[in-house]
């Protein structure tokens, strides 16, 4: 950090814990907010831009992760004549914990059921693809020889592992990159620490730059082409015929500071927030969870619902009612479609679900009537139109029937976690160590998505009690339907 002009404050404590190896950063005297605790020169982190190779990546490889991806295999193939050469000693090779490196037999045993378990798959069947496509021919049109080793397909998915947990996006010119010192700062949702503002000697305000979030700042020249570091010597370059004449070095009075925004007592850890999502992203991309996340949300897929229609009704049937709510869905969001519906932490279902069902269990009758005028009679109710439902008013679509639907719904989402039973879950979680990883974390997500579920039959039972179609079937005769199925 010295040699890359890294400056860090004399109150930080840079620790690892024995038992699983993680570092952690400690505030050794008392830190108060405002407090500028590093400075990082953005020349100094370890971006496409920066790389000693960044045209000739950016010809084969455009898109985000997989440039860095293969700026990080090069780099790390140039050994100490790579500027980050003591940085990338110091990391991982790289993060076991990250689904994208579990073996199959792992992700079906571990993420049955959980939003995880069908994206990773899909991720790992499309990295070969990408490697194929991009980095073999990267690496066989080089100018200088490259060892394919470096750049095989275990190397792609190690790199990947490492951008996907220890990236940050910088700015607009550089975008994603990793950053020394900051990937240091554990994540806390919604108790952060410490935030990273973007500073330009080319603009007098300050850009706010929070982890994974894009903040573009002033647009930059671009970077060194003779593969230059900050110090002057020259490292091998591939710029070879890729690269472009206006290239002039960044300015390293562009930097990244970090700085406090609570206070923090003597002793306790600092932490940085990595964003606002649930378990299942944050074990996506990080490789861990957290117990009781606030952000945490489970989907029921539309395929889900057809199943569940077609259990009840005709193939007709259900054709032409996911028909008509599509049509309705399209005309007030042209162009959106839906796949899948999110269930929040709290157990609340997004409307175009409760639209769905409700359409899906109108009675042939009153059906007929509402394809033709677009409202809906509800007894006790006036008549109202599906377009004017939002979120804040979606109670009044829980008739007892839709109550009945969404019951039913949230028990053949939960049939997808496996014959394991909640409890059984719960009882593994409380038994196993935290240092069996994939087992512990897994076992977070699984017991918050199945909680969330338990929330929404708790939503379906409180709802408005008392009100059903007019000449509609209720809740009682279709849970019958269902048992008699």
């Amino acid at each position: 950090m010295k040699r890359q002009s890294i400056e860090y404050s004399e109150a930080l404590d840079l620790l690892i814990q024995q038992q699983d190896q993680q570092v952690w950063v400690k505030a050794l005297c008392d830190i108060h907010e405002g407090d500028l605790i590093a400075t990082i020169p953005k020349n100094s982190c370890l971006t496409v831009k920066s790389s000693g190779a960044c045209r000739l990546i950016e010809y084969f490889c455009p898109e985000g992760y997989m440039a860095l991806s293969v700026a990080l295999m090069y780099e790390k193939s140039l050994g100490q004549q790579s500027p980050w050469f003591g940085y990338l000693q110091l990391l991982p090779d790289r993060n076991p914990d990250v689904p994208l490196l579990w073996s199959v037999e792992e992700i079906d045993e571990l993420l049955i059921g959980t939003e995880l378990h069908k994206t990773v798959k899909e991720d790992k069947a499309l990295v070969y693809e990408d490697w194929k496509a991009c980095i073999v021919p990267f690496v066989e049109s080089a100018p200088i020889k490259l060892n394919p080793d470096d750049f095989d397909l275990e190397q792609y998915l190690a790199a990947k592992s490492l951008i996907s947990s220890r990236s940050f996006q910088i700015d607009d010119y550089y975008g994603f990159g990793m950053v020394p010192l900051a990937d240091l700062f554990n994540h806390k949702t919604d108790a952060e620490d410490v935030h990273f503002t973007s500073i330009s000697s080319q603009s007098e305000s300050n850009t706010d730059s929070s982890e994974n979030v894009e903040n573009p700042i002033d647009d930059y020249q671009n970077g060194d082409p003779l593969g230059q570091n900050q110090n002057g010597s020259t490292v091998n370059s591939l710029e070879g015929d890729f690269s472009s004449d206006d290239d002039t070095c960044s300015s390293t009075t562009e930097i990244l500071e970090m700085i406090m925004v609570r206070d923090v007592k003597a002793g306790t850890e600092i932490f940085n927030t990595y964003g606002s999502m649930g378990n299942a992203a944050l074990l996506h991309r990080y490789g861990f969870t957290e117990p009781d996340n606030p952000y945490n949300i489970v989907n029921i897929d539309l395929d889900l619902v057809h199943q569940w229609s077609s259990s009840i009704f005709s193939s007709r049937h259900t054709r032409s009612r996911l028909s008509l709510w599509k049509r309705l869905h399209h005309s007030e969001f042209p162009g959106q479609q839906i796949d899948y519906f999110e269930i929040s932490s709290d157990g609340e279902p997004e409307v175009e679900l409760l639209k769905l069902i409700f359409i899906i269990l109108l009675p042939e009758k009153a059906y007929n009537e509402f394809d033709k005028s677009k409202v809906a009679s509800i007894s006790n109710k006036k008549g109202i139109m599906l377009g004017e439902i939002t979120e804040t008013n979606k109670k009044l679509l829980l008739t007892e029937s839709v109550r009945g639907g969404l019951f039913s719904l949230a028990d053949i989402r939960e049939r997808c976690y496996g014959l394991r039973s909640m409890e059984d879950d719960v009882e593994a979680l409380k038994a196993c160590p935290v240092t069996n990883r994939k087992l512990y974390h897994s076992l977070v997500l699984r017991t918050s998505e199945r909680r969330i579920l338990e929330k929404l039959r708790a939503y379906a039972t409180a709802g408005s009690a008392g009100v059903r179609f007019v000449n509609g079937c209720n809740g009682s005769t279709l849970r019958k339907k269902l048992q008699r199925r």
